[in-house]
């Protein structure tokens, strides 16, 4: 039979499709309450979100978790990626790609800096090989482009990349596209970047734990990111099971809330501080 395209239409939405750490929750092996926990909002796939624009659907990072992502979400196509690092957790699903240029009737364009190209490149090089495939489908389609922090242009919306620092050996970007940034995998925002978040609505921010940890905001230091930018809602992501939704909902200030995987924000892109936040 042929192929029956199908895909929920989410123009003017931000979709988190997972929010918990490189491991997930539950982790694998754990019995601590969280782990146990019966609430839908504890289970916490790897990090990546989606957002539905003008031309398209614009996925942040490939986690391995992304079929179940997207086939939970209702969402047939993704028509481009834009990649925060390269690792794993935010890579190591790339190859779930491969249906979309059936829909596309083009490669997948990837939006990466060049250390995620490398990565990409190495780690799934059978999609790099000059070999004919034996059959369409057999190897993921894709087409690098490379991005820094300057802004550009992907599907109609204009998406500014956001420098972030992930710990003493690496650097990360976040995404501030209309009225929303994400910003997860990071323990430091320049001042540059955190000038970029001014008048943002919502705020995705990464939050692992209680206690400090080298390449992570913890609890205390995201909050105290949430002060400086003042946005109008903060939801932390990249939790680990520390976090209980129902415990923290009582206990984070009222404008700050975990984000559960399938959080649903709108979006705008004709936000009044958009214009303002570029200079």
């Amino acid at each position: 039979m042929p192929h029956i395209f199908r895909s929920q239409d989410i123009r003017g939405e931000f979709i988190l499709l997972g929010s918990g750490t490189s491991v997930g929750v539950p982790v694998l092996g754990c019995g601590c309450s969280v782990c146990l926990s019966s609430d839908p909002r504890n289970k916490r796939t790897r990090c990546s979100a989606i957002l539905g624009l003008p031309h398209g659907n614009l996925l942040i990072d490939t986690p391995p978790d992304l079929r179940a992502q997207l086939l939970r979400e209702g969402i047939g196509v993704v028509h481009a990626v834009v990649f925060t690092h390269e690792h794993a957790d935010h890579i190591f699903g790339l190859d779930d790609l491969r249906l979309f240029p059936f829909v596309l009737k083009s490669a997948v364009p990837l939006y990466c800096e060049p250390l995620v190209e490398d990565r990409i490149r190495r780690s799934f090089d059978y999609a790099f090989k000059q070999s004919p495939s034996t059959h369409p489908g057999a190897i993921p389609r894709l087409e690098l482009i490379s991005i820094g922090t300057a802004p550009v242009e992907i599907l109609g919306a204009e998406v500014h990349p956001l420098r972030m620092i992930h710990g003493p050996n690496y650097q990360t970007l976040g995404f501030r596209i209309g009225n929303i940034a994400y910003c997860t995998d990071t323990n430091g925002i320049p001042p540059a970047s955190l000038q970029l978040l001014a008048g943002v609505e919502y705020l995705i921010l990464d939050a692992l734990r209680f206690e400090p940890h080298p390449t992570h905001f913890h609890l205390a230091a995201a909050l105290e990111v949430v002060a400086q930018v003042k946005a109008r809602h903060t939801y932390l992501t990249h939790l680990s099971h520390e976090f209980d939704h129902q415990t923290m909902h009582t206990t984070l200030p009222a404008d700050v809330s975990l984000a559960y995987d399938g959080l649903r924000l709108p979006l705008r892109m004709d936000d009044e501080n958009v214009s303002s936040a570029k200079h």
